[in-house]
């Protein structure tokens, strides 16, 4: 076999506190990802990084992303160096194993780096995508509205900022951030509302300026989002019910956007995808992500030429970031290096 995978599992500190509502990431103090080294038998020389999150709640843990390693890898056989080569390379990870997306997104984005770095061109010369790459907005998890307001004074510097909602004080929460900040909020209930609660708050939340509501109800309630949705003069965000871009038909008519992530449903080349899917179909794109290193983020900001809000900071919810490499303009853009494939390395010592 030509290609060789090697996994390591970082428990990241996060500099605050993040919690959202269908989970507690680890009491909201710590992440795990797992980052990989992909290499090639014809290309000696050469290492492509890559990373997955292991979201129990997709069916991802360190343990499954482990086992099922060597059966994408092994279904990914030689790939041809070539932007068509990763296409295919692309379509028999998907086609290997149903779901787990972080593994597959590993190994995705480790063969994008790798095929950059072998022929010399970023990874958005690869992607053909160099168009501008809208700001990213900055999230501000579950905490008391004091706490979170005093976060919002800190993340004041970008254009809009995603508020995590789902508990006892949402209103509260909103009213506190709203008051020390003028920009566009997006909020996220992660599953975390009830019908009665999420229309009661309509009102409040267009009076507040809330630019959008992502996943207010569980993943496989699309007629609860339909029926928020037809209430809502605000987009309604399909997050857990869009994880693959094979849910988008079913969301037709249920949301007005969807919410796309590399984690969730495998690497670069699906996002790219499932983006461009969405967008034949009228959704207005979300591009997310979950809380990873620099490694997922610029493989993320790669194709957010195609979406129209961009959420790509869990790097910058860190406490130390271990890779160097992609860089955060004073517009809040995202900044590839001008290097082969993703242009990210590991941060000396």
């Amino acid at each position: 076999m030509a290609l060789h995978l090697t996994h390591e599992v970082l428990r990241l500190s996060l500099r605050d506190p993040f919690r959202i509502a269908r989970s507690d990431h680890d009491a909201g103090h710590a992440v795990t990802t797992v980052v990989v080294e992909l290499r090639d038998d014809r290309f000696p020389d050469v290492v492509g990084i890559g990373e997955g999150y292991p979201d129990r709640f997709y069916g991802d843990t360190v343990d499954t992303m482990a086992a099922v390693f060597p059966l994408l890898l092994a279904a990914v056989g030689e790939p041809d160096p070539t932007p068509a080569g990763l296409v295919a390379a692309g379509a028999r990870l998907t086609s290997a194993i149903a779901h787990h997306g972080g593994a597959k997104c590993a190994i995705d984005i480790a063969l994008h780096d790798l095929v950059g770095k072998v022929t010399g061109r970023s990874i958005t010369d690869l992607l053909d995508l160099p168009g501008p790459i809208p700001p990213t907005d900055f999230t501000l998890g579950l905490d008391e509205p004091a706490i979170v307001a005093e976060r919002a004074i800190r993340a004041s510097r970008f254009p809009a900022l995603k508020i995590k909602c789902g508990g006892p004080s949402d209103l509260a929460t909103l009213e506190a951030v709203r008051a020390i900040y003028a920009g566009p909020l997006r909020i996220d209930a992660n599953t975390g509302w009830q019908p009665d609660v999420a229309v009661a708050l309509l009102p409040e939340l267009e009076r507040l300026g809330v630019e959008l509501i992502e996943q207010p109800f569980p993943a496989r309630r699309l007629d609860q989002l339909r029926w928020l949705q037809e209430r809502s003069s605000l987009p309604i965000v399909a997050d857990e019910s869009a994880v693959t871009i094979d849910d988008l038909d079913d969301l037709v008519g249920v949301v007005k956007g969807v919410n796309v992530k590399l984690a969730k449903c495998g690497g670069v080349g699906p996002a790219r995808a499932m983006l461009a899917r969405a967008r034949e179909l009228g959704f207005r794109t979300f591009l997310g992500c979950m809380e990873e290193t620099s490694v997922a983020i610029a493989a993320s900001a790669a194709v957010a030429s195609l979406a129209d809000w961009v959420d790509l900071d869990g790097n910058l919810l860190l406490a130390d970031d271990p890779f160097t490499g992609l860089e955060l303009g004073d517009d809040c853009r995202w900044r590839l290096a001008d290097a082969p494939g993703l242009g990210v390395a590991r941060r000396a010592g």
